[in-house]
């Protein structure tokens, strides 16, 4: 989609003067405070990951095309849009973040129009406000446009593998549809989709599975205290997940409102995409998770991997295939965005989680974050150490592509002749 629009003021000394005010406060925190939102709106609502995914990459997109049409250092998604720099940024960035949201919870409006007002307070009343508030409503229509027919919405007709009269579970799996939704970055959803997992006489498959039946039982003696407590950290999913990580590298870095617009940008998409590309390989391979291979171990005739009947994990297992593991890719997909563009290295990393209250997790490099999360899932009792590997190197690449084709910098203008 092209879009453009040219936003001015017409008083040449109101254009120095807004430009003054809208450089000095613009701030990178408005990004942040309009992503916070939204992920407490989701908690409030138990959105799942994949429609919250989907949500985040609008929103953020939305706000990254709005402020970058005003201090054009990138490369835009898809919007071609054009503003004074007179524009407020704050004004733009969040008059675009508050229509996503109001399209995607219209009935949270009183708690958005109540965010907005609070937003927008702090700006004067400038014709640079009034074109911000006009360009971020531009910027929200765009993406809206982009994302309006890309199969989100797509009819759910999950058919369980069963025989005539035998009873199987009734709750539907999540996510049976995310490998028809469009990407925002990949050619494709099956772009990366991994070879088959290992077959059941396999030299890898009998040391995972044992691995997996010793350490993520529900009553393992071989898994630590601390390892007990990674496991239930992140039994947390989704953008809730990865959002503080990525709020946390912005502020260490003191990024501007256009270089932190662009960071939560990227890392959204990619996260989005990370997402769908897992649950179409998921539901192609349609892989046993661990609770469900360990209690039929005898079926597989492979008498180096013993059954136990009675087998659990640490927690409840996800409802959706094994193969790959999804909180593998999206945690290495972010972490590649992230050290792509601030280095590995940011400072302390810090992450709490509703799911084990009272445990706080450090790491001083964003690859120890993404390594705590794939051995969290072993802990757990969700994932074999192959799908965690196969997981990790799908987001590796999704991230890449990402970095090396979006929202790129515009090569440096020529310094004018002397």
């Amino acid at each position: 989609m092209k879009m453009k629009t040219f936003l001015a003021t017409k008083s040449p000394f109101l254009i120095v003067a807004t430009l003054a005010v809208c450089i000095g406060t613009a701030r990178a925190d408005v990004i942040m405070d309009w992503n916070a939102k939204a992920d407490a709106i989701a908690a409030e609502k138990k959105v799942l990951p994949v429609p919250q995914a989907r949500t985040m990459s609008m929103l953020h997109v939305a706000m990254f095309e709005a402020v970058n049409a005003i201090d054009r250092r990138y490369t835009p998604y898809k919007l071609d849009l054009v503003a004074d720099r007179s524009t407020s940024k704050e004004a733009a960035a969040s008059t675009a973040a508050y229509n996503i949201l109001l399209t995607i919870y219209p009935d949270q409006k009183a708690a958005l129009d109540a965010a907005l007002i609070a937003s927008l307070s702090g700006i004067p009343d400038t014709e640079g406000k009034a074109n911000g508030i006009e360009l971020g409503k531009m910027a929200a229509s765009g993406v809206i446009a982009l994302r309006r027919d890309d199969g989100s919405d797509v009819q759910e007709t999950y058919r369980p593998y069963t025989a005539p009269g035998a009873y199987v579970p009734t709750v539907v799996p999540i996510g049976t549809t995310a490998g028809r939704m469009f990407p925002w970055v990949m050619t494709s959803v099956s772009q990366f989709r991994p070879a088959p997992p290992p077959t059941l006489d396999s030299e890898t498959w009998t040391r995972d599975v044992n691995e997996i039946r010793e350490l993520g039982a529900r009553n393992s003696t071989t898994r630590t205290a601390e390892q007990t407590a990674i496991g239930r950290v992140w039994f947390l999913v989704g953008p809730p997940s990865f959002n503080p990580i990525v709020r946390q590298v912005a502020l260490a870095k003191q990024l501007d409102v256009v270089d932190c617009s662009r960071l939560f940008a990227l890392t959204e998409i990619a996260a989005n995409d990370a997402i769908v590309a897992v649950l179409d390989a998921k539901y192609h391979y349609n892989f046993w998770r661990p609770v469900t291979a360990i209690r039929n171990a005898d079926i597989t005739h492979n008498p180096m991997t013993p059954r136990e009947p009675s087998w659990l994990p640490l927690g409840e297992t996800p409802m959706h295939p094994e193969y790959p593991c999804a909180h593998c890719i999206v945690s290495a997909a972010v972490s590649t965005v992230l050290r792509s563009i601030t280095g590995d290295e940011v400072g302390e990393l810090t992450m709490t989680s509703p799911t084990a209250p009272g445990v706080t997790r450090k790491w001083t490099k964003l690859q120890d974050y993404s390594d705590e999360v794939a051995n969290a899932r072993i802990y757990a009792g969700f994932h074999y150490r192959f799908s965690t590997e196969v997981g990790k190197d799908m987001g590796r690449k999704i991230g890449d592509l990402t970095v090396g084709t979006q929202l790129r910098g515009l090569e440096a203008r020529a310094e004018p002749k002397q």
